[in-house]
């Protein structure tokens, strides 16, 4: 008998006369008022860059905030309109872009799965316009596109909301930072050093319709 097996056998022992267990109640509270103004508030908090534009805007929003980075060669995710890329260098992951090839690009640019108002959060799940994991967490600058249809707000609405929550899921607030040494606050120690957001306003019903 090994030691594990010895510590489950007395647990065993110890609950065996304590009757049925409570049915324990998980009707938690999901939705919250936290809005747009919260997201902004908390991703301002973090330090990123936010701002909204129009949808007729967001092409040339995106083209104007890259030139005004300075990118060139930018990590792009399968699913990510050409229009977006046109004055840069697309660096496709197809083949599949080592560790020095993301590590040396200026940046990446994603969609995302939706964004959490509450905690100023983005969810990205490996879909369109996302790609793995690596992409987003190697590059020094994130622009992520937001429509504000995939803005909740809270974390049990996102988990109900995404497609398929077993999937392997990146959470991002704000650009990467730690004060693990000293209390002094690091940025790009786990990705990012600079995130920057764009939010795709809510479009207006025709009201002629």
């Amino acid at each position: 008998m090994t030691a594990r097996d010895e510590i489950l056998n007395q647990v065993k022992a110890a609950i065996r006369d304590a009757g049925p267990t409570a049915e324990i109640p998980r009707h938690y509270r999901t939705a919250t008022d936290d809005d747009l103004t919260t997201f902004f508030d908390r991703l301002a908090h973090y330090e990123a860059t936010i701002r909204q534009v129009e949808e007729p805007d967001l092409d040339e929003t995106v083209r104007t905030t890259l030139r005004n980075r300075n990118v060139t060669r930018l990590v792009t995710p399968a699913g990510i309109p050409d229009a977006w890329t046109r004055d840069v260098e697309p660096l496709r992951d197809d083949p599949p872009l080592d560790a020095h090839d993301l590590d040396a690009s200026d940046g990446v640019i994603t969609t995302c799965a939706l964004a959490i108002a509450q905690t100023g959060t983005i969810v990205l799940d490996g879909g369109a316009g996302m790609g793995r994991r690596a992409l987003t967490l190697l590059p020094d600058y994130h622009l992520c596109i937001v429509r504000h249809d995939q803005i909740v707000s809270s974390v049990p609405e996102a988990i109900e909301h995404l497609a398929d929550p077993t999937r392997p899921l990146t959470f991002v607030s704000g650009p990467s930072a730690t004060v693990d040494i000293e209390m002094v606050r690091v940025r790009g120690v786990h990705g990012p050093r600079r995130l920057e957001v764009i939010v795709v306003a809510q479009t207006k019903a025709d009201p002629a319709t």
